[in-house]
């Protein structure tokens, strides 16, 4: 959908001549939903007004009814009020005016901040781009997770499911993803859905802390929200990315989450009287977020070359991963990144299931350097999780395997990393072949963990790069641990 210019001016606009219009009844009102007859020629995604100029969305089509979401009420919508058409559908400002702005699903400003200037409009809901328009996932976009840049990597324009349980850390790890792009060109937009005030405000707070908000749009649609808003923040969020993927830009979006998004939908459906199906949803609650996730692509070099990555967050209730919900996500998206509550309570944090992650894409888009640096640790982390199973029945193992109890040990408390602390592709290079060439067996595996800023730092004042040989990098990172050439 292209973008639309800035409307024009009534006095411009205004023509001489006989109009025909028809004008409705609103004869329902209740739960942010309006009733309204008279209304014949009503199509879906079109914006009604009501007498109080108030507006309203047209959502669902009956035979003789049309019901409407309230998207502003100036005195409040009441029974009898008229309405009429106002001739054009859901529409979204967007542009680099958003940018460092915390705004609703309409583009109004929620930070305080006089209301942005736009030039452009675009309409939230979307067709996906075509095969013929899209290209191969072949840049990487990093998250500044070690587990997740080395073992389960994101790429440009692909959709990575964040999912656990509530509490276990997914929207931090998105923060940090979004902390990340800083310097390195990529615009972010995350979508906070049914969130409190406080949640809000502290996500806010921690982009701002971290030089990320002037690069960033939150889009906002708070707990207390009517059911409409919620569901229109994901599709605004997504039409203001796309504007800069149309541009040749590259962009990250967060939908933070999609749990409370569905609900929002199962709500709005049933106010609406529509049929419902499995756990209340409607029969459409695939369509709902195929259609939204799929908008995120890489573009062809002919369309521009711009991508959206989305990172959609789906909640799971005590580890059901088999959910219909979570089910839905993980069939439409291109990998998963699972979070689990009892990592989480034993302090591995980031509380990353690396048996039950998978990123289907990522891999192609790894730098050569971190694809081949890291390529047995998943496996060797995975077997290590099987022999420290056994070992607890108490039976002394044999050398090998006491040498491959101790490297996993090692291994675990390397991959352990701080809220807000992401790290850049050479410090991920950094540990990687530290640990893959033997250079930190020496120590325990505490004291290991604690030398890892050391030799990030060695890393940085040496400007080494991830192109650079690998003989180059192990030199300084010998250097780095105390250990001879």
């Amino acid at each position: 959908m292209p973008d639309r210019a800035a409307p024009p001016s009534p006095e411009s606009a205004y023509r001489f001549g006989v109009r025909l219009s028809e004008r409705g009844r609103v004869v329902g009102i209740g739960d942010g939903i309006a009733w309204v007859e008279g209304l014949p020629s009503a199509r879906l995604d079109e914006l009604i007004g009501f007498d109080d100029d108030s507006t309203g969305l047209v959502f669902q089509l009956g035979r003789n009814l049309i019901g409407a979401i309230l998207l502003s009420q100036k005195t409040g919508v009441k029974a009898g009020m008229a309405a009429t058409h106002i001739g054009r559908k859901l529409e979204v400002g967007v542009g680099d005016s958003l940018l460092g702005r915390v705004v609703d699903p309409l583009g109004n400003p929620l930070d305080g901040l006089a209301a942005p200037e736009f030039r452009q409009f675009r309409s939230l809901e979307a067709q996906a781009p075509p095969i013929i328009e899209r290209d191969f996932v072949t840049q990487p976009l990093y998250t500044g997770c070690k587990i997740v840049d080395s073992l389960i990597p994101v790429g440009k324009g692909q959709r990575q499911l964040i999912i656990g349980d509530d509490g276990t850390g997914k929207s931090s790890l998105a923060l940090d993803a979004v902390i990340t792009q800083r310097g390195r060109d990529v615009l972010c937009l995350m979508v906070l859905v049914g969130l409190p005030r406080s949640a809000i405000a502290a996500t806010v707070e921690a982009l701002q802390a971290n030089g990320a908000l002037e690069y960033t749009v939150v889009v906002v649609a708070e707990a207390n929200a009517l059911p409409g808003f919620r569901y229109l923040a994901p599709f605004a969020g997504c039409a203001m990315a796309e504007h800069w993927m149309r541009a040749g830009r590259d962009t990250l979006v967060v939908y933070d989450d999609l749990t409370r998004h569905a609900q929002s939908y199962r709500e709005l459906s049933l106010l609406l009287q529509r049929p419902p199906g499995r756990e209340a949803y409607p029969g459409d609650i695939f369509y709902l977020h195929s259609r939204l996730l799929e908008r995120a692509a890489v573009l062809s070099p002919e369309q521009g070359g711009g991508s959206m990555t989305a990172l959609p967050i789906i909640e799971t209730r005590q580890g059901e991963i088999a959910a219909y919900i979570p089910t839905n996500l993980i069939s439409i998206t291109d990998g998963q990144i699972y979070l689990d509550s009892k990592l989480f309570a034993g302090g591995m944090l980031p509380a990353i299931d690396i048996g039950r992650s998978v990123s289907r894409i990522g891999g192609k888009a790894q730098l050569p350097a971190i694809k081949t640096a890291s390529a047995r640790i998943r496996l060797d982390y995975l077997q290590f999780l099987d022999l420290e199973l056994f070992a607890r029945f108490g039976t002394r193992p044999d050398p090998a395997v006491e040498g491959q109890l101790r490297r996993g040990r090692l291994l675990r408390e390397l991959l352990k990393q701080d809220r807000l602390a992401p790290l850049s592709e050479q410090a991920h290079l950094a540990w990687l072949l530290a640990y893959g060439e033997g250079l930190l067996d020496a120590f325990a595996p505490a004291e290991a963990a604690a030398l890892l800023p050391r030799l990030f730092e060695r890393v940085a004042q040496a400007r080494l790069r991830p192109e650079d040989p690998k003989d180059r990098w192990l030199e300084i990172l010998r250097e780095a641990v105390g250990k001879p050439a």
